[in-house]
């Protein structure tokens, strides 16, 4: 059993993994990695699972120490990464040697990193999963949603002494400004023929409020003409549209329900490169069906399953 240590955090770094599933019956949402490719990645640098449980840091401001020498991989954003003064890119596997310090400082591309150790971070395994929930209190180190504060020790159980590194063709590409996909859906034709218009031809701007819950985009007000709704099932990616038109991008900590008006929902592989992106950055959506998005995914799951 090996160890790393907290030394320095913020609620923006959590345990996650892929998900909780089969339980939104009991209104409990799915949580898991916002970045799920970014997140299978690290775990495929160490050929753990792709869905072991990993680190998400957000923006930086995570500080870790080895107390065995040990192999982790990095992927997903650039948060300018050191191991004590050496500094460390993402998309590898590296070494860490006993007393050595990690560091996450800032955003120099992307939003979310991914860190992962061998067999992936031990931790409580509730309803099925170790995905940290705040608002649910489920998941985490503790299995009490709570973010990885400074004096937690990270575990893990594997082993791990082959470094990887993605090559350049595999590496997603976080500053990838085509539009988001979007399956259209849900309510699509009950907004107005001006909104639709406006929806899938103007820029769109993320506003700061935005969490793991879901993003807001600021942009031409969506108008919905239909009746009013009662609350139904939420998928993950659903772009509900409130009152005041700008439509939010619910993402994996999201209620369950909801009656806000749908166009559709965001790809699993456009939700990951919105994940990536800051408040005031500019994005468009795009329209698909759902066999494109079905065989984009496929594409990007083969990928991930070949064999070093």
């Amino acid at each position: 059993m090996s160890l790393l240590t907290v030394k320095s955090s913020t609620p923006l770094c959590q345990l996650q993994d892929a998900g909780r599933f089969g339980v939104r019956h009991l209104g409990v949402t799915q949580g898991g990695a916002l970045d799920w490719v970014s997140m299978s990645w690290a775990n495929k640098l160490l050929n753990n699972p792709l869905d072991a449980a990993v680190i998400e840091v957000t923006l930086g401001g995570m500080t870790l120490i080895a107390e065995d020498d040990c192999c982790l991989a990095l992927a997903g954003a650039d948060l300018d990464v050191m191991l004590d003064d050496r500094r460390i890119a993402p998309w590898r596997s590296f070494f860490m040697r006993k007393g050595q310090q990690l560091r996450f400082i800032q955003p120099t591309c992307g939003v979310r990193a991914y860190l992962a150790a061998p067999g992936g971070f031990d931790a409580v395994d509730v309803l099925g999963s170790r995905a940290t929930v705040g608002r649910e209190g489920l998941g985490g180190l503790e299995g009490s949603g709570k973010a990885l504060r400074e004096g937690d020790q990270l575990r893990y159980s594997g082993t791990s002494f082959q470094l990887h590194v993605l090559s350049d063709q595999l590496i997603p590409e976080l500053n990838d400004h085509r539009p988001l996909d979007v399956v259209l859906g849900a309510q699509i034709g009950q907004f107005s023929g001006m909104s639709l218009f406006d929806a899938f031809n103007s820029d769109w701007t993320l506003d700061s409020r935005a969490d793991r819950m879901g993003m807001r985009l600021l942009g031409p007000e969506l108008i919905y003409q239909g009746k009013p709704m009662i609350s139904e099932g939420i998928p993950l990616g659903a772009i509900q549209v409130p009152p005041d038109g700008q439509p939010i991008v619910l993402l994996n900590d999201r209620q369950t329900i909801g009656g806000y008006p749908r166009l559709g929902a965001m790809t699993p592989l456009a939700l990951t490169r919105l994940a990536q992106k800051l408040p005031g950055a500019v994005v468009r959506m795009r329209a698909v069906v759902q066999e494109v998005a079905h065989r984009e995914q496929a594409h990007c799951l083969d990928q991930l399953h070949r064999t070093w």
